[in-house]
């Protein structure tokens, strides 16, 4: 099991070095997000700054589709600690005010989501083993990984109730 983890993680991990420009458009992702009404967990929006970015010189390769959809998904990560960090703050005020007479929601967010990271990084793990005879393998758990973070930024925000 650790074995997959570890392949998983060197795939979906950024490459170092590399001489193509395959970047996506930021403010694109943000615009995703923040157009996204509550309770849709995938916008249709999602995974069009990756494909934008696989028009590009490079992009259209195993690899390059591979290093846009990782692109994408960091941008996703970036909104998802934000919106963990505000609905923790909004947790901390309802605990604060007494609002939470069962149980503290700030310690409860907190292992959910270590749960939901361990979660997510063993199903793009299995994801990835199934198809670990192909090259499809690394845009399978790359596309896993951006579809399962979008939709956990997108719930972290809707807890919240915005």
């Amino acid at each position: 099991m650790k074995r997959i983890v570890m392949i998983v993680a060197l795939v979906c991990a950024p490459q170092m070095g590399g001489a193509r420009d395959l970047k996506i458009d930021q403010q694109f992702v943000r615009d995703c997000f923040e157009n996204t009404e509550i309770g849709a967990l995938y916008p249709l929006c999602l995974g069009q700054a990756s494909g934008q970015c696989q028009e590009r010189p490079g992009g259209s390769t195993t690899i390059g589709i591979t290093e846009c959809i990782q692109a994408e998904t960091a941008m996703w990560d970036v909104i998802l600690n934000e919106e963990y960090k505000w609905t923790q703050m909004a947790n901390e005020t309802a605990d604060e005010q007494g609002l939470s007479q069962v149980m503290d929601r700030t310690d409860a967010l907190r292992d959910a989501q270590r749960a939901w990271i361990a979660f997510r990084d063993a199903d793009c793990a299995a994801r990835y083993a199934m198809w670990q005879d192909g090259t499809i393998r690394s845009i399978v758990a790359a596309n896993c990984h951006l579809t399962m973070t979008a939709g956990r930024a997108i719930e972290l925000r809707d807890m919240r109730g915005h």
